[in-house]
């Protein structure tokens, strides 16, 4: 079906500026490499790059594995520990890096007063599950470690991420409920990447999935983070949280998602599991945007309102 006639009309120049790409292996070295030079269509913050210092550490990684990249945004002035935010940036798990980031996060960590962590982790295909959990595990720990140094609030430490970062963030909630040793004060997940059954639904969502993250690209990365086809009965949950079982005693979430996105059907599924077990949930569903629309689409209404939405749930949540 021909969707472009639902896509909110402030969004259809985004459309022509990034056109959708089929990803394949031949594509995947290209792609990261212009990412790395990329930069997000966002107008940097004189303010921002005055008053936040960015700090890049590495961090020991799981058991037998290279140690982490870890890029720390902290606002100037001590005296007091912050909340912070934990980052999981996205990219289908197979693309994406902290660094294109530094244009949301500086700001970011000025507006709400925050110490914000984004971690970057070992991507597929080359590093399949669980490489990529483990690395946003061994991060979040390091983080906890050295909470004092930092001038973080442990008791206010909350993971974040889009799409890929989204699936990161809800698997990282689960992981950390799961071995019981870091208590997450909230999850915030913007479209999240949560379903491998995506991929193989007998009745997929006829207007979800024809611009930016298609059908062909959710196969693409799930196939490559699991090592074989999706859908398969044993996919983990650290994989794929939604193949979880029991939602009980996950942080509140806060889930956004705009109705052309191909996660809409598994993002609310997901809001509606989580609120049913007892999570207290705040959803957002956007007419007419698709996926990346809130960081893409600029002055667009929608994504200025999907943005300040997103950043009042933050700040509720970091004051605790």
């Amino acid at each position: 079906m021909d969707t472009r006639r639902l896509v909110d009309p402030a969004l259809l120049p985004v459309l022509d500026a990034f056109p959708t790409i089929a990803l394949t292996n031949e594509l995947l070295g290209p792609m990261r490499e212009a990412e790395r030079f990329a930069q997000l269509p966002i107008a940097a913050d004189a303010r921002a790059s005055e008053a936040i210092t960015q700090t890049v550490r590495q961090a020991p990684g799981p058991a037998g594995a290279p140690d982490i990249t870890l890029t720390i945004y902290t606002p100037s002035g001590a005296g007091r520990a912050r909340p912070c935010i934990y980052h999981i940036h996205g990219g289908g798990y197979v693309g994406g890096s902290a660094a294109q980031l530094e244009p949301l996060h500086r700001p970011l960590a000025l507006e709400l007063d925050c110490v914000i962590v984004s971690v970057d982790y070992r991507l597929a295909p080359e590093h399949p599950f669980p490489a990529g959990i483990e690395d946003c595990y061994a991060g979040l720990a390091w983080t906890f470690a050295n909470a004092a140094s930092l001038g973080i609030d442990k008791a206010r430490v909350g993971v974040m991420g889009e799409s890929a970062g989204g699936g990161l963030a809800a698997a990282l909630a689960l992981l950390a409920r799961d071995r019981g040793e870091y208590k997450l004060a909230f999850q915030h997940l913007i479209y999240p990447m949560l379903d491998d059954r995506t991929c193989i639904a007998a009745e997929p969502n006829p207007v979800a999935g024809e611009f930016i993250w298609t059908p062909h690209n959710n196969r693409f990365g799930w196939s490559a983070l699991l090592g074989e086809a999706p859908g398969a009965a044993d996919v983990s949950p650290y994989a794929a949280a939604a193949r979880a079982g029991d939602l009980a005693g996950l942080p509140p979430a806060f889930i956004a998602c705009p109705t052309l996105d191909l996660f809409i059907d598994e993002d609310l599924d997901y809001a509606n599991r989580l609120m049913r077990a007892g999570v207290p949930v705040e959803l957002h569903v956007y007419p007419g945007g698709f996926h990346g629309f809130d960081i893409f689409g600029g002055a667009a209404p929608v994504s200025i309102r999907a943005r300040r939405d997103s950043r009042d749930a933050l700040r509720r949540a970091l004051q605790g």
